[in-house]
């Protein structure tokens, strides 16, 4: 299994930006699958965006489509997730996951076996 380390997250005015950084150990990365999820206070964590293995196939839950943009750098080890237009609602802790079926990713949380220590997002309006 991958290890993951998230980095990058904060506190930010509605409308900014952030980008958060996911540092993967390991050999299999660019084999792999990745995606962010997020988890707000009292709630379930939820698919935010996710990359196929070659970075040619992104995905987003409709929420952050056209303002978050997720991509993957394979000689980093590093999959990343811009944040752009920030909103009071995007307010969570970030998770970053590798998929349990290698190159073929997965919407739900039982589709990832490895996980980040998660980083805080503050959005305050």
């Amino acid at each position: 299994q991958l290890q993951l380390v998230e980095s990058g997250g904060g506190l930010v005015q509605a409308g900014g930006s952030l980008r958060l950084s996911c540092l993967a150990s390991g050999r299999s990365f660019s084999t792999t699958a990745m995606a962010w999820f997020r988890q707000a206070p009292g709630k379930e964590r939820d698919f935010a965006a996710g990359i196929s293995a070659n970075g040619r196939s992104t995905y987003y839950r409709d929420s952050v489509k056209g303002r978050f943009t997720i991509s993957r750098d394979n000689a980093k080890n590093t999959v990343y997730l811009q944040m752009n237009t920030l909103k009071p609602e995007d307010t969570a802790v970030y998770y970053c996951a590798a998929s349990k079926r290698g190159a073929e990713g997965g919407l739900s949380v039982p589709d990832f076996n490895s996980w980040g220590q998660g980083t805080q997002v503050t959005v305050s309006s």
